[in-house]
């Protein structure tokens, strides 16, 4: 594929007037600094343990540890399942766990020590957006690999990232189609204030208006630029936050006519407070069903889930599914888990969902471009990755990496039952990631607007 020399800068939407400008300031930073060291790892692999060092790169501490730290633990899994059937290329993986601790400076730090210091082969992390856009530049300087496993915005693609994670059309557009489909007609949006709820609820909101919805019908604020061109749709709120009475309040105002929803892009902990208000509040799903893209089986751990009945996700993999490869694999990480020495790993009242599954593909789908390219060398496992159509039968169904390094996947919408888990309501089947939907949208828009 072709990429050019400012993949990042190009890549990165700034909305103003949110975090996201200071996020830009310290990404800059990392950018220039980079520029001016020539590139010390230049592929290195070390091998000289004859083990293969790979990277864990995750929050295990702060606000994301909520929703990262199983993601490690899926890791090692995943680990210890190849170790244990003769390793990649002969070679036992040893895995180097460092903690990005919700710090996103500290994520770039991190990701330097571990393809600089430890020479990994391959990096398994990030969750938020904010954390893969702080590490991109270390990646692209050091010509190091990272696999990122979690639903995001889109509008990026970069030489040294693999995203097995749902792209925009793989999660919220199917989400909004199925909403509109049950006859919603206003839609509410509110996300944490960074890079992934801004762009996707900007997408989501020019999607709408192509679907035909009012603007006056999409709730949570808009923000515009000096010609009046809509940059930002939606209500934010930091990272952690924790007082959700006023907006809640702002939602069950919008609902009153009925016919609405909320589309919640809200991140890490700050979930169990947002729901926790909106069952005080008595609103229920059946008065205004909310659809989360960040809350899955996992942090329904951590939530009243008899207060959640009926609320929606749509993901690309769901516990609740009943396949043989699913039951297999839950088998096996269960076992896991009785077995496992390693320090921190909750054995007790676990689930899986989505990002641990995408996790685990990732590193299935590595191990199958290493085995093919016959070498853990970075630039002939992409070569693989990019070209051979590299799939593997993993718990959600078949996953392909695709030319643009984004993943074929089913795609699944399901409500929350009283177990924290979800009834399954639909099934799309090998949806290929699009992660660019703001252009296509844009000249939908233009179009409808020429022909009024």
């Amino acid at each position: 594929m072709n990429y050019t020399h400012k993949t990042r800068n190009a890549l990165a939407a700034l909305i103003p007037g949110s975090e996201m400008l200071c996020i830009s300031a310290w990404v800059a930073v990392i950018t220039m600094s980079l520029a001016w060291t020539a590139p010390l790892r230049a592929n290195e692999v070390d091998l000289s343990s004859g083990k293969v060092k790979v990277g864990v790169l995750h929050s295990l501490s702060g606000t994301m540890a909520i929703s990262e730290t199983s993601l490690r633990d899926m890791l090692l899994f995943a680990f210890d399942e190849i170790n244990k059937s003769g390793g990649v290329l002969g070679k036992q993986i040893d895995p180097v766990v460092v903690d990005g601790a919700s710090n996103w400076p500290l994520f770039a730090e991190k990701a330097k020590q571990l393809l600089e210091q430890d020479k990994v082969a391959v990096v398994f992390g990030c969750w938020t957006s904010v954390s893969r856009k702080s590490v991109l530049p270390v990646f692209e300087q050091e010509d190091g690999m990272l696999f990122y496993p979690v639903q995001y915005e889109g509008e990026e693609l970069s030489k040294n990232i693999f995203y097995t994670a749902e792209a925009v059309n793989q999660q919220a557009t199917p989400a909004v189609d199925y909403l509109l489909a049950q006859g919603k007609k206003k839609f509410y949006l509110v996300g944490s204030d960074y890079v992934y709820p801004q762009t996707t609820n900007l997408i989501l909101f020019k999607y709408l208006l192509t679907k035909g919805v009012p603007v006056e019908n999409i709730g949570g604020g808009l923000r515009k630029d000096s010609s009046g061109k809509v940059i930002s749709a939606g209500k934010y709120v930091p990272f952690g936050y924790t007082d959700f009475q006023q907006i809640v309040s702002e939602i069950k105002q919008f609902a009153a006519g009925g016919d609405a929803c909320v589309i919640n892009t809200i991140n890490g902990d700050s979930n169990v407070p947002f729901f926790k208000e909106i069952a005080s509040a008595g609103l229920s799903p059946v008065d205004c069903p909310i659809v989360s893209f960040s809350l899955a089986e996992d942090e329904l751990r951590s939530l009243p889930t008899k207060d959640l009945v009926g609320e929606l996700g749509c993901w690309t993999y769901f516990m609740s599914l009943k396949t043989p490869e699913n039951r297999d694999f839950l088998e096996r990480w269960n076992a896991w888990l009785q077995t496992e020495s390693y320090q921190g790993v909750v054995k007790q009242k676990r689930a899986v969902d989505s990002p641990m599954v995408l996790s685990y593909d990732g590193v299935y789908l590595w191990k199958k471009a290493v085995e093919k390219a016959g070498t853990f060398d970075v630039d002939k496992v992409r070569d693989v990755l990019e070209n051979d159509a590299i799939s593997f039968d993993g718990p959600g169904g078949k996953i392909t990496m695709q030319k643009n390094h984004h993943a074929t996947k089913n795609v699944y919408i399901g409500e929350t039952t009283a177990n924290g888990q979800f009834k399954i309501l639909s099934t799309d089947a090998q949806v290929k990631a699009e992660p660019f939907l703001l252009k296509s949208l844009d000249e939908q828009l233009e179009k409808k607007t020429a022909g009024q």
